[in-house]
């Protein structure tokens, strides 16, 4: 154990605090200034805040020159009302840390406690606590910033909990991790009537339902594979609640989900060519719109060997498990792949633990030294 009992206590009791409060994407402002002042605490050589957004990164410097070692957590919660007779239960009406996003700060928090002690030998860590990971905004916005050209990495890390695992055991393999993803919003616009005479309009009533089975029928259930794609309607909406109108205007929204980003082209193409042919056959207009974006997540090799090694190091059970590994979820992490060799490690919650974005899920305490000794291992390993 790399911290003291006090220690612990003080990281476990600021990842209730910020269990109370949660903020969903783009507006961590609290979240942001309750990181900040903890890490005050811990004493890093500087802070960079209103990173992308509301972001924060802590930089701790080594003493001679060395690579530089990125660890990546996420500020946001989610707009779910929690279940919970927890006394740090959420105070926010309709919204809930309910993905772990304040058990994976409070772990970079007890990294940077140990850093605040120690620094690394050469080189520099970067703690990123990044804003607006749940709707796929926030990667993007993060490496668009100004200043993260001073921040730029040689390698960055990342973790996730994962309900379905045991407890404390972790999944970590090379290549794609996380799936991409995107949501397709479409709108479909005719003319209204009265519900009387629906011939003096043009309903989208029949494009609807159409579409309804025709983009889920673009995907299927399979195994996640090279050739996997999902679409999963997820709202639509058919004109006014009013028996008196026949409707002119419908909306549908869908999630297409595929493995890699090249094959979420490949469907993005058909979902807007069977949209637009259900639209000219109705005469009727037609909008697509995108949000929550979110690239494919692809573990690279070197990053990969760097986590396993300190896993092996740190005693942490781990293996590649093809059941679970890659997840049709996503996350929007896969882009620092873009700047430097990344790689994110799946660390388990419990095989029987709720699963994320439940109502009644919680973050397992249990792991955050679990997680900070991970990467305080693979820091000193690179870094010395």
């Amino acid at each position: 154990m790399f911290l003291t009992q006090e220690e612990l206590s003080n990281i476990t009791a600021f990842r209730r605090e910020l269990h109370r409060y949660p903020e969903v994407s783009g507006e961590e402002v609290e979240t942001a200034r309750r990181v900040q002042e903890a890490l005050l605490l811990a004493k890093p050589d500087r802070i960079v805040s209103n990173l992308g957004g509301h972001g924060v990164a802590a930089v701790y410097d080594g003493a001679i020159p060395g690579p530089t070692v990125l660890i990546r957590c996420e500020l946001d919660g989610l707009p779910i009302e929690e279940i919970s007779n927890e006394e740090y239960r959420s105070t926010i009406p309709g919204k809930g840390h309910l993905c772990g996003h304040d058990g994976h700060m409070s772990i970079l928090m007890a990294v940077a406690t140990a850093l605040g002690q120690k620094r690394p030998n050469k080189g520099r860590v970067i703690l990123l606590f990044q804003p607006a990971e749940e709707n796929g905004a926030g990667a993007a916005a993060v490496l668009a910033d100004p200043q993260f050209a001073t921040l730029k990495p040689d390698m960055a890390l990342s973790l996730h909990n994962l309900p379905g695992v045991p407890l404390g055991h972790v999944l970590l393999r090379e290549g794609a991790v996380n799936c991409a993803s995107r949501g397709m919003k479409i709108i479909l616009n005719g003319k209204t009537s009265h519900a009387s005479c629906p011939e003096d309009g043009v309903a989208p009533t029949f494009a609807l339902a159409s579409l309804l089975g025709g983009l889920t029928a673009l995907g299927s259930v399979a195994p996640v594979g090279p050739d996997f794609a999902l679409v999963t309607v997820t709202h639509a909406r058919l004109g006014e609640p009013a028996f008196g109108i026949s409707p002119g205007r419908a909306e549908i929204w869908a999630t297409l989900r595929t493995l890699t980003d090249e094959r979420m082209a490949g469907l993005v193409q058909r979902a807007e060519m069977l949209a637009k042919s259900e639209a000219d056959a109705a005469g009727l207009t037609i909008e697509i719109t995108y949000e929550d974006v979110f690239h494919q997540c692809f573990n690279s090799p070197e990053a990969v060997d760097a986590l396993r090694r300190a896993l092996d190091d740190e005693g942490v059970s781990h293996q590649s498990d093809s059941r679970l590994l890659p997840m049709k979820g996503s996350e929007d992490f896969g882009l620092f792949r873009t700047v430097a060799p990344s790689a994110m490690f799946f660390l388990g919650s419990g095989e029987t633990h709720p699963q994320l974005h439940n109502p009644d899920y919680d973050f397992p305490e249990a792991l955050i030294p679990i997680g900070a000794g991970v990467f305080l291992r693979a820091i000193t390993n690179i870094l010395g």
